[in-house]
């Protein structure tokens, strides 16, 4: 990627937090990126293309910097933790409110729509390894899925960034919530071999 198409992007993603998804036009980005808007055009063909190449490219770049944290992580209430970290660095960033935004304009526009779900699949998958890996012999790995619990949680984490804008508390709340949840989740893994097998007797019946 040129150093052009890098200013371009990072352009985008300003003017996303400064003007809204409804405010951003090849102006406001050149305008943002310190080029001429022409370059807009030229790089990218349109402005929801380069909006969809940002959205990728910064989502890759996000998720890479918290991979090794994921790659730590031993049970579920460490990755809530990772989540919390997440979640005031990107909200400190202003990327939650770029989320919020590419949300927003996705309710209307297809090829918008798209880019931002890939992103928020990377995420994703970035969860379902590390829940693959706790669930892994355990006996809730039995009753739940990784792959839709990680879709879960991902949704659950981009629906409290949104409603922390609106109801704080209600947020800390809802995190508080699913700490008690991974407590219990631990105190499954740790109970002893004969309520472990008749739990496991238990949930084969499910």
């Amino acid at each position: 990627m040129s150093a052009t198409q890098q200013k371009l992007i990072e352009g985008a993603l300003a003017a996303v937090r400064e003007h809204g998804i409804a405010g951003v036009s090849a102006r406001t980005i050149a305008a943002a990126a310190g080029v001429n808007q022409a370059l807009v055009f030229y790089h990218f063909g349109t402005v929801d293309e380069l909006l969809s190449v940002a959205c990728r490219s910064e989502t890759e770049t996000r998720v890479a910097v918290y991979r090794e944290r994921f790659a730590a992580v031993s049970n579920l209430r460490e990755l809530l933790d990772v989540g919390r970290a997440l979640h005031e660095r990107e909200k400190t960033d202003g990327n939650v409110a770029v989320l919020g935004q590419l949300l927003a304009g996705a309710q209307t526009d297809e090829r918008l729509a798209a880019s931002t779900g890939a992103a928020l699949a990377l995420w994703t998958a970035e969860i379902e390894t590390v829940l693959r890996r706790l669930l892994d012999g355990s006996p809730l790995g039995m009753l739940a899925d990784p792959a839709g619990l990680a879709q879960a949680v991902s949704a659950a984490f981009v629906g409290l960034e949104l409603f922390e804008g609106v109801d704080p508390d209600g947020a800390a709340q809802a995190f508080t919530a699913l700490e008690q949840l991974a407590v219990l989740a631990e105190v499954v893994d740790d109970l002893g071999p004969v309520a472990r097998r008749a739990l496991k007797m238990r949930l084969r019946k499910l």
